[in-house]
């Protein structure tokens, strides 16, 4: 991995380039490893003396940071703000290996520029405006992704959205979603980086609640698919509003925890799509369910989907609506995002008539 002071001398080398190849700036100089910088105290990492066409000079200083997340973005940039507030001919810049949308968003919004290992760039002082976007990350890492969407880690996601204006100690939320202390330690933390949540101070232990639900979910739903569950296909010549009765009949009298998705559940949360297919969690129990209620196994033209449910989590915060269990609307919305047959608008129709309002 990219050591700090690796990325400092590679962003100050990108910045001297693309400073270079413009036909409105001359580079001066580069100061390193600046410690005070106008009587400001704060340390800043390098500072680009530069020239524009009006024979005017500007300081170009930098913060470097061995991550482009969201907190990492937002603290730098008050530092910058700090430094360059009334002061002629300053601009502050952030810098990361790679910095996330949401960052550049941050930079943009409090007056600071960026710049990455990749090149993506944003300056804009005097007269002087360069941007360049659409580079990939030379230094991919899905270590921090695959923590947050891990199974059993979604657990607390799920927790997060379906309870958005409460506010959580971490002992409450590891217990609520069955997981380690530890393991719910370490998801807030990364959480907080993505500024997905926020710390709520007190004189006691920090409770922490949801920031921007839409944003999180919409994360979600780019690492997530309903094929993550293992599913069965099966064909009965019953209509899916008898195959979907009798699922719920079957399994509440056997003690089988199931619930219904998709088409099946949005038509009972936000109807929106005629449909031909039921489609139902069941926990462990599928073959048995299915032999007891007559199903024939298809490999094509089938009437029933039953999933297995890649993690206990499906089952969080279940809604019954006319005695029939249906997943949580935030699960209902992650299944049909990705659902082929119109899926996607039957996914913006819930979120447009249930979830935000109760966001």
């Amino acid at each position: 991995m990219t050591q700090p002071s690796d990325i400092i001398e590679k962003l100050q080398i990108k910045a001297q380039n693309i400073f270079e190849s413009t036909d409105i700036l001359k580079v001066i100089g580069v100061d390193s490893m600046v410690t005070k910088f106008f009587n400001r105290g704060v340390k800043l990492d390098f500072v680009v003396q530069v020239e524009t066409k009006e024979r005017e000079n500007y300081y170009i200083c930098f913060i470097i940071k061995s991550s482009g997340q969201p907190r990492f973005a937002r603290g730098t940039a008050y530092q910058l703000q700090f430094i360059c507030n009334n002061q002629k001919n300053i601009y502050g810049v952030f810098g990361a290996p790679y910095i996330s949308d949401e960052a550049k968003s941050i930079c943009q919004e409090l007056g600071v520029g960026y710049l990455d290992l990749a090149g993506n760039c944003f300056f804009k002082f005097n007269n002087v405006f360069i941007s360049v976007e659409g580079k990939a990350n030379p230094y991919p890492t899905k270590r921090q992704q695959k923590s947050i969407f891990a199974p059993r880690s979604t657990r607390v996601l799920r927790i997060l959205l379906c309870n958005p204006k409460r506010e959580w100690y971490v002992k409450e939320i590891a217990k609520e979603a069955k997981i380690s202390l530890g393991h719910a330690s370490n998801l807030k933390k990364l959480l907080l980086n993505d500024e997905f949540i926020k710390e709520i101070k007190s004189n006691k232990v920090a409770k922490f609640c949801l920031t921007n639900p839409e944003r999180l979910l919409k994360k979600w739903t780019d690492n997530y698919s309903f094929n993550l569950n293992k599913q069965k296909n099966y064909y009965s010549l019953e209509d899916v509003k008898t195959i979907e009765k009798k699922i719920s009949t079957y399994c509440e009298s056997n003690k089988i925890r199931y619930a219904l998705t998709l088409t099946s559940g949005a038509s009972l949360v936000a109807p929106f799509l005629r449909y031909k297919k039921a489609f139902a969690y069941i926990e462990n129990s599928i073959e048995k369910v299915a032999s007891n209620l007559g199903w024939k196994e298809v490999p094509s033209g089938s009437n029933i989907t039953v999933l297995e449910p890649y993690d206990e989590g499906i089952f969080y915060d279940l809604q019954e609506i006319n005695e029939i269990k249906v997943v949580s609307s935030i699960q209902l919305y992650l299944d049909l995002i990705g659902y082929k047959e119109r899926g996607e608008e039957a996914a913006q129709f819930l979120l447009e008539n249930v979830l935000r309002k109760q966001w």
